[in-house]
């Protein structure tokens, strides 16, 4: 397969004090909340929804027949599942496995110690700072696109970094995976509105990565929201059926705004969230047992005045770091969001909110965290220079993620033989050894003292983003592609395109 050109990945990579890798292998310890007994309260009531109030599998008659057909008690359209039983499927689900990028190197693994960064996903508006708030455009898209490729921080090119509102909405999904596969050589994922859209996502994977590399390996993941509270309709059952059967992984988020999609209690929409996820994950077991599964986490609190909901707030802190423990026991890979905020611009609402919801994944262990990078006004904006800001952040976190360095050298034994007292360690030969590596540089901080910054146009840290992502890319180059594999991907959405119809809504 093509590598990036060595140019691109210089200059997209020059602000790490580490090498940039695929994606990040923990070392840190993970915060755990909860004790035991705690613990068991939560899976109590999480085997008791699952046995007791059910979950609700509307307009999807396949999805209904494979329940009966497993000898699942069904009350209208309410499945009813024994938690024993259920906990046994999904302990078929692998506990990590390697979603391959087009390019090796890019390739990630999900589970584990392992953790993934993906930009935001699914806002239908853009943001920057000279052009403001609009709704999104192709053109859009693509600039977003390429800036994650180029992003060392950035792992995982997600699908919808922004809707492109100016193509058709029955075959935007072809040109944004198309997209993914040619401007970016990241892994990514597939599209799930529909189970005709799934399928010509699974289909053009296998175009790009070859039959045989397709039945052995998962080449393609898809994210997919339960209709909380309790109901899993038909866009979630055909995306299982679609993706697990074929082995590619899917990814279930349930999203409960905690007050109106779930109790207003923090535990309870905990509770509420595994066991959506869980009957989910039983059922891509069914369809195909040891389907790969990745239990997503997306609990947010609201304002029980407006019915806004809010982000960074100490509620959906707790759940993450619960989630994490639950996942970890049920040993299936997680999901969370990442730099969220209520915030319509880039200001300190966006820093603060951001941060505390970051941090918390991180410290609760999310294997892939969606919404790391570009999240503004509570999911309804991509923001250029906040996609900027945040992937310059995530690079703190691969250095935190990797631990205290304990090796011998570390201790700088050497330095104190060498600095005499009332001396400094500036010149030292340790210091000389570790200078570029020791700490990391935060390219779009401004550490200048305050005559050297407004020498440089006292710019503050959004027109430094700005000017970063414009100067990004002018220096894009697309990654190369066989071409008998870009003639018959361009084959496919073409022909794709003459047989859907043409709708805007």
């Amino acid at each position: 397969m093509p590598r990036r050109d060595r140019r691109s990945a210089r200059s997209s990579e020059s602000a790490l004090t580490t090498p940039a890798a695929p994606y990040i292998k923990r070392k840190l310890a993970h915060f755990d909340l909860l004790d035991e007994e705690q613990l068991f309260k939560v899976e109590d009531q999480v085997d008791w929804m699952l046995e007791n109030v059910g979950f609700a599998f509307r307009d999807d008659p396949e999805a209904t027949r494979i329940w009966r057909e497993a000898g699942m008690k069904i009350v209208g359209d309410k499945v009813f599942a024994d938690a024993k039983w259920v906990r046994a499927l999904c302990a078929k689900a692998p506990s990590e496995f390697t979603q391959l990028a087009r390019n090796p190197s890019r390739s990630v693994v999900i589970g584990g110690n392992n953790q993934v960064f993906a930009p935001i996903y699914g806002a239908p508006f853009v943001r920057d700072l000279e052009g403001g708030r609009r709704y999104a455009t192709f053109a859009d898209f693509q600039k977003l696109l390429k800036l994650t490729y180029m992003h060392p921080h950035l792992h995982h090119s997600g699908l919808v970094i922004a809707e492109p509102t100016d193509i058709p909405v029955s075959t935007r999904h072809l040109d944004m995976v198309y997209a993914h596969m040619t401007l970016n050589d990241k892994p990514h994922l597939g599209a799930i509105t529909a189970k005709s859209r799934a399928q010509d996502s699974v289909d053009m994977a296998e175009i790009l990565h070859g039959k045989e590399v397709m039945d052995n390996n998962v080449v393609i993941m898809a994210n997919v929201n339960t209709n909380s509270p309790l109901l899993i309709d038909r866009v979630v059952t055909e995306a299982i059926q679609v993706y697990s059967s074929r082995g590619q992984a899917m990814v279930v988020t349930p999203f409960i705004l905690t007050g109106a999609m779930g109790p207003v209690s923090t535990v309870a929409a905990v509770a509420q969230a595994m066991a959506e996820v869980m009957i989910c994950c039983a059922f891509a077991q069914l369809v195909r047992p040891g389907a790969p599964f990745v239990m997503g986490n997306f609990l947010s609190s609201m304002s029980l005045k407006s019915g806004a909901p809010t982000f960074g707030m100490p509620e959906p802190v707790l759940s993450n770091y619960m989630i994490g423990q639950l996942a970890r026991r049920l040993k299936i890979p997680l999901r969370c969001g990442g730099s969220l905020t209520a915030s319509k611009i880039e200001d300190a609402q966006a820093a603060y909110e951001s941060a505390d919801s970051m941090h918390s994944t991180i410290l609760a262990g999310s294997n892939y965290t969606l919404h790391a990078a570009g999240w503004l006004e509570g999911g309804l904006a991509t923001g250029f220079e906040k996609l900027i800001m945040d992937a310059d952040r995530l690079g703190s976190y691969q250095k935190l993620l990797a631990g205290a360095d304990m090796s011998d050298d570390q201790f700088a034994r050497d330095a104190y033989m060498e600095v005499e007292p009332g001396g400094h360690f500036l010149g030292s030969s340790h210091t000389m050894r570790h200078y570029q590596t020791a700490f990391y540089n935060a390219e779009l901080s401004d550490s200048d003292n305050v005559e050297s910054w407004e020498d440089k146009g006292g710019m503050d840290m959004r027109r430094r983003a700005f000017n970063k992502w414009t100067s990004m890319l002018d220096n894009y180059e697309q990654p190369a592609m066989d071409p008998a594999t870009a003639e018959a991907l361009t084959a496919y959405v073409a022909k794709r395109k003459e047989e859907i119809p043409e709708m805007w809504y």
